[in-house]
């Protein structure tokens, strides 16, 4: 262990998983919102942005989807204010377990989910450096692949138009072709579910190596993981 002392993780774990809950429900509403959206159709009207910088007034479900979709982006960006919390302390952790350097500056793991093409692969590397250095010689939980897999689909899919395109576009493509909008819906909030169980899974070993109790008298490793993290 080197000279940084370990700190506990719980507290943090526990708010990141409370983010990622509270995330991934957001998002599941406002993929009902977008099937309310395609069922009820473009109305006489016409879209809500008619071109040319004209506006017409919203409908009632146009208006609060409006505050769904508001409501979601506060949210998601306190799950990730979260999230990034955890995964500071579970790197000053891994630091500090084994003595050595993480693979990646600091600085990624704020900048590694906004920068093209390395938002591909950093984060997800950052994570896997994190539990390597925490407890090397066990094997990357499963779980981690299929989080970061679930999330790329939802950022290819739909998760970066959402947030590049105005409430009112998203409205548009909902009532013309909602199949994208749900096939990254349903891919975010199974990415949040994933992410509730990787946080649990690799705290959990990150407290029993630091308690030296990396195996259980029962010889089942994975269910005194589960304890171990939900033990306060």
């Amino acid at each position: 262990m080197s000279e940084n002392a370990v700190r506990s993780v719980r507290g943090s774990a526990h708010l990141a998983v409370a983010g990622l809950g509270l995330a991934g429900a957001a998002w599941a509403l406002r993929a009902v919102w977008h099937i309310r959206l395609s069922t009820a159709g473009v109305p006489a009207a016409g879209l809500p942005d008619q071109g040319e910088g004209r506006h017409r007034p919203l409908t009632s479900l146009e208006d609060s989807y409006h505050l769904v979709s508001t409501a979601g982006d506060l949210l998601v960006l306190l799950c990730a204010a979260l999230f990034i919390g955890w995964l500071w302390r579970m790197r000053d952790n891994a630091r500090a377990l084994s003595g050595e350097r993480p693979r990646y500056l600091g600085i990624w793991v704020y900048a590694s989910w906004v920068v093209p093409v390395v938002n591909l692969w950093f984060p997800r590397g950052i994570v896997a450096d994190i539990h390597r250095r925490s407890a090397p010689g066990h094997k990357l939980p499963a779980v981690v692949n299929v989080w970061w897999a679930l999330w790329l689909v939802g950022l290819v899919t739909g998760l970066g138009l959402t947030y590049h395109d105005s409430t009112d576009e998203i409205i548009a493509r909902a009532y013309q072709g909602v199949t994208g909008l749900l096939v990254a819906d349903v891919a975010v909030v199974g990415a949040a579910v994933a992410g509730i169980v990787m946080v649990r899974t690799l705290t959990a070993v990150q407290i029993l190596h630091m308690e030296g109790r990396l195996r259980t008298p029962s010889g089942d490793p994975l269910k005194e993981t589960v304890r171990a993290f939900d033990r306060d």
